[in-house]
């Protein structure tokens, strides 16, 4: 971040440095918890002396304390202080982990993930609303992507250092883990986190944070709990039905309330709303990916969780190679072109996962694996920086509590489509069986990658240049125009 060095916003050039670095280990921290504990369930049931299905409230409580509070995070640092607020977020994440290793029982494991959670909740939604009130637009893609390498690598590093860890340590190290990351970011928060505020914050939105809450929450449990066989047909059709009622009483509730704890109204803006909307579909895709390669990997070609994480090692790789290309080919080719062309490529690089078997050689499932993520990297910075585009600094809180919403619903949403297909494409044949379990997966990929595809015709509404205040492409038309003139 040299390049970045005159002062905005009363912010030291050196805060403004070290700004990217804070709010991407706190990230880091929160996308590297969020895997690694899915690797050591059953370890940690053994040690609980419990059965792995009794652990599932550990990781939906978590998922469920971040839908909850992501919306009214942008409220609270407009109230509070962005400095206070992200302090806040990660000390609560830091106790979160630290009573999470200390847990004796299932109920004390549960509040200690709940605890986490409101401090996730937290952390990515502020962390990005300084980064937009810091930076001007035309530097957005160089600071996003110190932002968006640590997203790709935390899901890629948990499974194997949770494999290694469950391996040859106590499984109560996957959460002491996140301790010196915090004090970390804590110490970096001291000096270089502004503290964004802003005058004459409207009182909370108390009945639209319940409606939208308790619709957002039961929705996300009902994601989680898909496909599983303790609840009926019947039983999830009624709570999705009541999640979509109150949800839909929040949109309404919305329109007659002044200043409403999410404002829809900002999906009048169309940068924003596309790339909402697109990033919502395409998460659909990336989002499942992780949970059916850990099956193709360990189940059906017979590697170890730790083995299998080395595989996906190369996409951490490529997300840092494409930070150094992200900006020059946003000038080049500008958003729109950008978004549905790389969609198109990262979906056609999913469907290439149904030729991947027992017999594929080694460096063919790294190089696939490196495709995969350089074209996540350039589709992650593409969507984040594109959503504050036409977004003023006065309303950049509250489109960053809807824009993390929506991904936090899209990866939910991802997990919940990819284990259904699955289990649709295996039928009641043996999942333990690589023979069947192979061309299941196969089925799977190519119509999660049919799916990314398609997603990408949402991108067509953009105009040419929209984003162009943010990429620094030059008006192709008003070029022209000089020159002639």
């Amino acid at each position: 971040m040299n390049e970045i060095s005159s002062p905005r916003n009363g912010i030291s050039a050196e805060s403004r440095r070290y700004l990217p670095w804070l709010v991407a280990v706190a990230l880091f921290m929160e996308n590297l918890d969020t895997t690694i504990v899915n690797t050591a369930v059953p370890t940690m049931a053994a040690g609980l002396h419990v059965l792995p299905l009794s652990l599932k409230a550990v990781l939906t409580s978590y998922t469920i304390s971040l839908a909850v509070f992501i919306p009214i995070s942008g409220w609270m640092a407009d109230r509070y202080g962005t400095k206070r607020i992200f302090a806040l977020a990660i000390t609560l994440f830091m106790l979160g982990s630290l009573f999470c290793g200390l847990a004796l029982n299932v109920p004390m494991l549960v509040a200690s993930r709940i605890l986490q959670g409101v401090g996730g909740a937290m952390m990515t939604p502020v962390g990005r609303l300084a980064l937009v009130r810091a930076f001007p637009r035309s530097e957005m893609i160089t600071a996003m992507n110190y932002v968006v390498i640590p997203a790709l690598i935390g899901p890629l590093l948990g499974p194997f250092v949770g494999g290694l860890i469950v391996h040859w340590l106590d499984w109560r190290v996957i959460f002491f883990i996140n301790l010196p990351f915090a004090l970390a970011g804590l110490a970096l928060l001291r000096r270089h986190m502004p503290d964004f505020r802003e005058d004459d914050v409207p009182p909370l939105d108390r009945e639209g944070f319940l409606l939208f809450g308790s619709g957002i929450a039961l929705l996300s449990y009902v994601l989680e709990i898909f496909g599983e066989h303790t609840l009926g047909t019947g039983e999830i059709l009624f709570l999705l039905a009541c999640a979509c009622v109150l949800l839909f009483a929040y949109g309404w509730h919305s329109r007659e309330t002044k200043s409403p704890v999410l404002a829809l109204e900002l999906f009048r803006i169309r940068t924003f709303r596309l790339s909402v909307l697109g990033g919502l579909f395409t998460r659909l895709g990336i989002g499942g990916m992780p949970f059916v390669l850990a099956l193709l990997y360990q189940i059906g070609l017979g590697y170890l969780p730790w083995q299998a994480g080395l595989l996906m090692m190369p996409q951490a790789a490529a997300a840092i190679c494409m930070k150094l290309m992200t900006k020059l080919v946003l000038a080049r080719f500008g958003h729109r072109r950008v978004l549905i062309v790389n969609t198109a490529l990262l979906g056609m690089t999913i469907m290439i996962f149904t030729h991947v078997g027992p017999g594929t050689p080694i460096w063919a499932i790294l190089l696939l694996s490196f495709g995969q993520g350089f074209f996540s990297s350039l589709q992650f910075t593409s969507m984040n920086t594109l959503v504050y585009a036409d977004i003023s600094n006065h309303d950049a809180s509250k489109a960053s509590s809807i824009a993390s919403t929506a991904q936090q619903m899209a990866l939910s949403f991802g997990v919940a489509f990819s284990s259904l297909l699955a289990a649709w494409f295996l039928g009641h044949v043996d999942r333990t069986d690589p023979a069947q379990l192979v061309p299941a997966l196969h089925h799977a990929f190519f119509v999660i990658g049919c799916m990314t595809v398609v997603s990408s015709l949402i991108f067509s509404g953009l105009h040419a240049n929209d984003g162009n205040n943010v990429s620094n492409r030059s008006n192709p038309e008003t070029e022209a125009a000089a020159k002639a003139g």
